[in-house]
């Protein structure tokens, strides 16, 4: 049984990677497309995540983008901030969560490659 749950769990893994490429790639062409330059797309980006209540790995792949772009933490509190009295005290509060929950997402993830890598 443990064979079968560590294949599974590879095999989410992959298509996990899978999935975040295809969406580092939409992502990208989204930024050509927009004609935004980095910042103000980021920013933009992050405003958006923030009303729609998007989910933790949402925001890591975005944050991880924006940390490619050198967009500072303090940007991205400006831009809560900014936009709190339009989306609501209680999305800037959750969208505040779940940057905290994707960072420790991205953690995790970054401590299973450095597991499988080393495994290897």
């Amino acid at each position: 049984m443990a064979k079968r749950k560590n294949t599974k769990q590879r095999n989410s893994s992959q298509v996990d990677r899978h999935v975040m490429k295809q969406l580092v790639r939409m992502t990208e062409g989204s930024f050509e497309e927009s004609g935004l330059d980095p910042e103000t797309f980021m920013l933009v980006r992050i405003a958006a995540l923030t009303a729609m209540d998007a989910s933790p790995a949402s925001w890591m792949l975005n944050l991880k983008i924006g940390k490619e772009l050198e967009i500072s933490p303090d940007q991205a509190i400006g831009t809560l901030t900014a936009i709190a009295p339009v989306v609501g005290t209680a999305k800037t509060v959750t969208a505040a969560g779940n940057i905290v929950k994707a960072i420790g997402l991205a953690g995790e993830i970054e401590e299973e490659n450095s597991k499988a890598t080393y495994a290897h």
